[in-house]
């Protein structure tokens, strides 16, 4: 090989780089390509560019499909870098026939999408997402998987919520029906009064929400919660990220309506 082929031998093995990653959502570009919004393990989220994956003959196409596991290997571009390859690892089959399944997988994309910045290496979010679309796929129960992905994302990104002092006094919460606040955590009956921030909370919500952040994913999928147990831990902490964010998650809306 002469000197020259060498040389651009390594250029193109410098332009080329391996990822893993999962489709959170993509967009249609011109008449055959997809900008996709990659969230992947080593460089965290990417806009990137699949070229002609839109025709029929595309050897891409089954393999970028939106909330599904990938192998890629990604080419640096002017502008956007480019898929050149794509191997599906898990492509979460029973996940993707249920319409409320993929409105949760939606809805977890969001929240990743609206939490992190581009280029950043986040491999702890990364694998709560493959754990919670692998949750979904192999029938646990949506909520749970839900209420653990949600807390789970709000401590990666330095947000977790207070649940054993009152948030505004310091004091060690009893066993009585508190406040849950938008100011991150739970709040005492003597402080209510004080925050207008808040929402009833429950003893037993208040026990559910400290299972999640103890991690104890199999425990609460034995437990029998009744529907407005459900409503009021999600009333919770979806208050709360929304109000992390400055905003209600456009897929939240969604989710709603599917799943109610």
């Amino acid at each position: 090989m002469s000197d020259e082929s060498a040389r651009i031998s390594r250029t193109e093995r410098v332009r080329l780089y391996p990822a893993e990653g999962v489709v959170l959502r993509r967009l249609n570009l011109g008449e055959a390509d997809r900008i996709l919004t990659l969230f992947t393990d080593r460089h965290g989220k990417l806009k990137v560019v699949a070229k002609g994956v839109r025709r029929t003959q595309s050897r891409l196409a089954g393999h970028i499909e939106p909330f599904a596991r990938t192998n890629l290997l990604l080419a640096k571009g002017r502008n956007l870098d480019i898929v050149t390859q794509a191997t599906l690892i898990d492509p979460f089959v029973f996940l993707h026939q249920n319409e409320q399944l993929i409105a949760y997988a939606g809805y977890f994309g969001d929240l990743l999408d609206a939490f992190t910045g581009e280029g950043q290496e986040n491999r702890p979010s990364y694998e709560l997402l493959i754990t919670s679309l692998a949750r979904l796929d192999s029938g646990c129960d949506p909520f749970v998987t839900s209420t653990f992905f949600e807390y789970r994302l709000l401590t990666l990104m330095g947000f977790q919520p207070e649940l054993f002092k009152c948030i505004n006094c310091g004091e060690d919460l009893a066993p009585v029906e508190n406040g849950f606040s938008l100011a991150g955590g739970v709040v005492c009956p003597n402080c209510l009064a004080f925050d207008p921030r808040t929402t009833p909370l429950s003893v037993n919500a208040l026990k559910y929400l400290r299972l999640i952040e103890r991690g104890e994913f199999a425990t609460a999928l034995r437990l029998r919660l009744p529907e407005s147990l459900r409503r009021e831990i999600d009333r919770a902490l979806r208050g709360y990220v929304s109000s992390v964010l400055e905003r209600e998650p456009r897929s939240l809306a969604v989710l709603r309506i599917i799943a109610n």
